[in-house]
């Protein structure tokens, strides 16, 4: 397949992409109304000596994130949810039934739970469940290193404070706690 030939940038290209931009508009926008790359825009602008402001992007994209995050937790819970409900069937009444034989009948039987074939199926589906539920949203887990820390701050600070008080009564030999 043939690639087609850029069209060659035009000052009438460049008087646009200028009056655009005073407009306030994005590079997106403006390579949009123009049928041009947003790529092409930015060579033109910079050509200029114009830029865009990213401040509206970033905000975009943070809001866009947050959003996706969100989306994520979501799912993840309606995934555990259904973890839930597979392995509660575990343990419920169920209908075995089966297909076959020389006349290809069908037959069926109730039962109190599902025969070890079926809870196996039903525990597989809902390890599935979890695991995906766990990719989107992994459980927040302390190492307690920031608690180490603090109670070292605190304990260093305390040592400090009794230092600091008995070199201004004149008791200590001079060493450091």
């Amino acid at each position: 397949m043939a690639r087609a030939t850029p069209r060659p940038v035009t000052e009438e290209d460049e008087e646009q992409v200028r009056l655009l931009h005073a407009e306030g508009l994005s590079r997106n926008e403006i390579a949009r109304r123009m049928k041009r790359s947003g790529r092409t825009i930015s060579v033109i602008a910079q050509d200029l000596g114009l830029s865009f402001d990213r401040t509206a992007t970033e905000e975009a994209t943070r809001a866009r994130s947050a959003d996706l995050a969100e989306k994520r937790t979501i799912l993840a819970e309606a995934l555990i949810e259904d973890a839930m409900r597979l392995t509660e069937q575990m343990w419920a009444p169920s209908i075995i039934y089966n297909f076959g034989g020389k006349e290809n009948t069908y037959e069926e039987r109730p039962v109190d739970e599902p025969p070890a074939d079926g809870k196996r199926q039903l525990m597989a589906a809902a390890g599935a469940a979890i695991d995906r539920s766990l990719k989107l949203a992994p459980p927040v887990v302390s190492t307690g290193e920031e608690d180490a820390k603090s109670m070292l701050g605190k304990i260093m600070g305390g040592l400090a404070t009794v230092w600091n008080e008995q070199q201004a009564a004149g008791e200590g030999d001079g060493d450091a706690p």
